[in-house]
């Protein structure tokens, strides 16, 4: 490991606390988060069944290993905070750097929002329809872009918002046991969806293999593939997605614990990758199977209406899951986006506040900050700001992952010997593989001929924060001259 990352780490006052277990759980619990209970009956609809999305979601895992290993790589070699800002600086230089690091605390931090607006969502639209309950959506406070907005359902969502806002004021320690307690609860989650596919469910209820639906009562209400192979493709556009997150892994690798493994570290984003696409499979499964996936995707949100049908209480404990969940995400995006404003900020990226950490804590002060307001507004933005922000979240993602795969296969020959505890399996053709998944992914969301590529709106939001971006990093080099 180069000195001079050595003594970076070591003057930016950051605690040493964090051990495998925590940065699996950290990465495995921003993938997962609550997508599955949400829009697992969509993927089934989209792809024609629940085969093609098992095996959309495999190939989306297998596609994104080399890019995981690539991170492994990396942030092997160079343990810092936001540390794609550090690789792509040593490579592209400044304004590269810059570009990339800020969309990806565009792509990280729009998940603390997004969360919290699904806090809301499964508050008013599940809870507010059980008995006694009705109450939750007695105040309505208006009506955003088509979605109704309910004062009680916002109060909750706050409230679970403020707390991890809270948690990671106190630090990356008290973050990580959140996260741990959470990966818990969405195990237990899967594991009750597998209990009741083997004891109510069938094999046979996830025949046929595929086939056209209209009138589902999800987010999609019809099948627009007309084939097996078209129902995977429009499933894999899909995954980047829901794989968003093990990123936050790297991000906060400037706190791993003091003798911790790099070369195991770097084998943890691939672990992380890998069981989170193992669980998806097993859900899609496990629901699938639970009825005939016709009748299932049939209703609003599946998931829970399928066993609502089939015991209350199993209903109740996974709507509790399933709103617990989103606390995973918004936790791991929180710390990681904080430590990429970090990370700017020692390079004089951002001001140089926000490369001040809390004596006490180590947390970033000023990212902390900023990321606790963007995260409380979320419940006041309604339900139907989610998919805008899904699309945009996605491509901020996977440009910065290419970027970061770019970087390592150039360092392979600007640095060759810069230690690296942790290698890319397969060497430079492994990079390679990893820089091509990246392109194929951008190019599905960019050309206009893709079933995923971006509207206007979610044009508006990237161009914007781009703007919004280059006005400030001008304005942090005029004041460093002065």
């Amino acid at each position: 490991m180069a000195e001079t990352n050595a003594s970076a780490a070591d003057q930016g006052g950051m605690k040493k606390t964090l051990s495998l277990w925590n940065f699996f759980t950290i990465g495995f619990g921003a993938i997962i988060g609550t997508g599955w209970v949400l829009q697992v009956g969509d993927w089934m609809v989209v792809g024609g069944g629940p085969v093609p999305a098992m095996i959309a979601f495999l190939l989306g895992a297998i596609a994104l290993v080399p890019i995981g290993a690539v991170f492994g790589e990396l942030t092997a070699a160079i343990p810092v905070s936001g540390g794609i800002v550090e690789y792509v600086d040593r490579t592209f230089g400044h304004t590269v750097s810059y570009i990339t690091g800020w969309l990806l605390a565009l792509g990280n931090g729009i998940l603390c929002p997004w969360e919290a607006i699904a806090i809301s969502t499964l508050v008013s639209d599940m809870f507010g329809s059980l008995p006694g309950l009705e109450w939750l959506r007695a105040v309505k406070l208006y009506t955003i872009l088509g979605a109704d907005v309910y004062l009680f359902p916002t109060l909750i969502a706050l409230a679970f918002a403020g707390y991890v806002v809270f948690l990671n004021f106190r630090g990356a320690s008290s973050a990580a046991k959140l996260q741990a307690f959470l990966t818990k609860a969405l195990l237990c989650g899967m594991l009750l969806a597998m209990g009741v596919s083997i004891i109510t469910g069938s094999p046979n209820n996830a025949m046929p293999v595929f086939s056209q639906v209209a009138g589902a009562g999800g987010g999609v209400a019809e099948t627009e593939s007309t084939n097996l192979l078209a129902g995977i493709v429009s499933v894999l556009v899909l995954t980047p997605f829901f794989y968003a997150g093990f990123d936050t892994i790297p991000q906060q690798a400037e706190e791993a614990a003091e003798g911790l493994n790099w070369n195991k570290f770097g084998k943890i984003i691939t672990l992380a990758l890998l069981a989170a696409g193992g669980f998806y499979m097993v859900c899609i499964y496990s629901f699938g199977t639970i009825l005939p996936w016709n009748e299932f995707v049939a209703q609003p949100v599946p998931a829970l209406a399928c066993l609502k049908n089939i015991n209350m209480i199993l209903y109740v404990a996974m709507l509790v899951i399933a709103t617990l969940g989103p606390m995973g995400p918004m936790n791991s995006f929180y710390g990681a986006t904080s430590r990429i404003m970090l990370a700017m900020g020692r390079k004089g990226q951002l001001p140089e506040k926000f490369a001040e950490v809390d004596e006490k804590s180590g947390a970033p002060k000023l990212a902390c900050v900023v990321l606790g307001v963007i995260t409380v507004i979320g419940p006041f933005l309604g339900k139907n700001m989610l998919i805008p922000l899904t699309n945009v979240s996605a491509l901020a993602f996977i440009f910065s992952c290419t970027m970061v795969a770019l970087a390592c296969l150039k360092m392979r020959y600007t640095e060759p010997d810069l230690p690296r505890p942790y290698k890319v399996p397969g060497g430079k053709f492994g990079i390679f593989l990893a820089i091509l998944a990246g392109a194929v992914i951008i190019g599905l969301l960019v050309l206009p001929f893709s079933p995923a590529s971006l509207n206007m709106v979610e044009w508006s939001i990237v161009l914007g924060w781009l703007v919004v971006g280059l006005i400030l990093m001008f304005a942090t080099k005029a004041r460093a001259k002065k």
